[in-house]
């Protein structure tokens, strides 16, 4: 097999061929970690990769329709041991696991094999991929433009070839965001789908939730197929549903009652090209039967309320992930390990009470019964994923060295208002690649949201659009087939 070939497989397709023996994991990995050094160069999404263990090679004995898939993860919110775990900061600069965490654990049981790891921004604190330790992570379809983030490099990767899918985390979008401006498909699942322990419990007071990024509906999936569950400790678990997610995929999701919201519940408009392209696809949703309708969820409180709440909880975390760093490597807090929008954060975020933090909590609340009450009356809401589109590197964090973390914040928040409701209601939202920009060929991503734990209704919808409206033949200017 060569390059060309590997990269027309998605993962299960590629499990299928290492079940039948027509090919070896170890074959596989070998050209993965060749495509990466076929792209890497122009997009910058890959932070180190290496030689795959021989334990993770040993995949026959794996009942998974993953197994011996190559995989990339994010540097940040999973451990590998005896890997780097930076989080994207001069802080962690070094930093190794000392053991696997537990979705780690759950990724080689699945077979898949781990090859190396993506790039984040520092502490996952932005929807683009920049930072000071590993420079600006740039889309493959235009290398000027964000891949978004906070999983940029795990959306570059998998959309420029390297591997057909990888982990990523999302806290406030980060595996939509990089979905929408890379032309994949991403999935963020319920709280309590996966763990995300020991070391951590609670991301961001259960804002923050795992997965990956995919470019087949199918993939993602398997993936949560094989990531589900609990873990001993964790502080939320949402039970696995009575069929697995992967026999969604072709199950017809029957009438469904969509809500369509176009612009975001910050009051500002989307742009025309993302409007247009959300206003067109109910034409053909009410081809497929499903009715759909204009509706605006209301989240209990204002746009303002919101994002203040959403940053209490964000930068209160920081500062124990941050004094934790400091105190494990001895070095300082200040403009040598952190970036001017961590600094920030860092000092709002100390500035917090545990008065703020309870009411925080309450706001959070509030949305998730909010939201669940839309979900009572409708199945699913439609929505862009994003409000524009990518913009150019090193401009998104101009201006951070005279900001707050609140008003950081509002920024983070103000790029992809339509994506934080669902992880503070703590629901399930994809980000379908069902358009693309005129002129530009930009991918555009549709998000659709679904009531909690109803990832099966969401996987059932993406894949009858996934064979409607298909988007696997189109391929970004970066791409590791290309001959």
């Amino acid at each position: 097999m060569n390059l060309s070939e590997y990269t027309t497989y998605d993962a299960v397709g590629l499990g299928q061929l290492v079940a039948a023996g027509e090919i070896r994991p170890a074959e596989l990995a070998a050209l993965a970690r060749a495509a990466a050094d076929a792209v890497n160069p122009r997009i910058n999404a890959v932070v180190e990769h290496w030689a795959p263990e021989e334990s993770d090679l040993a995949t026959q004995a794996t009942p998974s329709p993953l197994a011996g898939v190559p995989f990339l993860i994010k540097d940040l919110a999973i451990q590998l041991t005896g890997r780097k775990n930076e989080l994207g900061s001069r802080l962690a600069r070094g930093v190794v696991a000392s053991a696997d965490s537990n979705l780690m654990r759950h990724f080689r049981k699945a077979g898949l094999v781990t090859i190396g790891r993506t790039t984040t921004p520092e502490m996952a604190f932005s929807t683009e991929t920049e930072s000071a330790l590993q420079g600006a992570t740039g889309n493959p379809w235009d290398t000027r433009l964000s891949a978004g983030g906070s999983s940029g490099g795990s959306g570059a990767a998998v959309a420029a070839g390297v591997v057909p899918m990888a982990h990523a985390t999302d806290a406030a979008g980060s595996i939509r965001v990089p979905a929408a401006y890379n032309g994949l498909f991403g999935l963020k699942p319920t709280r309590g789908r996966t763990s995300s322990g020991p070391a951590l419990d609670e991301v961001f007071a259960g804002l923050g939730v795992q997965l990956g990024v995919s470019r087949t509906v199918r993939d993602s999936a398997a993936l949560m197929d094989a990531v589900q569950g609990y873990s001993a400790g964790d502080p939320y678990y949402t039970a696995p549903p009575a069929n697995s997610f992967l026999s969604e995929v072709g199950r017809d999701p029957g009438k469904l009652r969509i809500g369509l919201m176009v612009h975001s519940w910050n009051g500002e408009p989307t742009s025309d090209p993302i409007a247009q392209a959300t206003r067109d696809a109910p034409h053909h949703l009410q081809s497929l039967g499903h009715h759909v309708e204009e509706s605006r969820p209301e989240l209990g409180v204002s746009w303002e309320a919101f994002v203040h709440a959403n940053a209490q909880i964000w930068c209160a975390t920081l500062v124990r992930w941050i004094d934790g760093l400091a105190a494990a490597t001895g070095r300082p807090i200040d403009a040598t390990t952190l970036e001017p929008s961590t600094l920030a954060n860092y000092r709002f975020g100390r500035s917090a009470s545990a008065v703020d933090f309870a009411a925080a909590l309450e706001v959070r609340n509030t949305v998730a019964r909010a939201v669940g009450e839309w979900f009572a009356r409708m199945d699913v809401l439609m929505t862009p994923t994003l409000p524009q589109s990518p913009g150019l590197l090193a401009t998104y964090s101009e201006g951070a060295d005279r900001m707050s973390g609140l008003e950081w914040t509002a920024r983070v928040f103000r790029h992809a208002s339509f994506t934080p409701p669902a992880n503070v209601a703590g629901t399930p939202a994809m980000s379908v690649p069902l358009a693309v920009a005129p002129g530009d060929g930009l991918p555009i991503g549709i998000q659709f949201a679904a009531g909690f734990a109803r990832e099966d209704l969401l996987l059932r919808l993406a894949a009858q659009l996934e064979r409607s409206m298909p988007w696997a033949a189109r391929r970004p200017a970066v791409w590791a087939g290309r001959p």
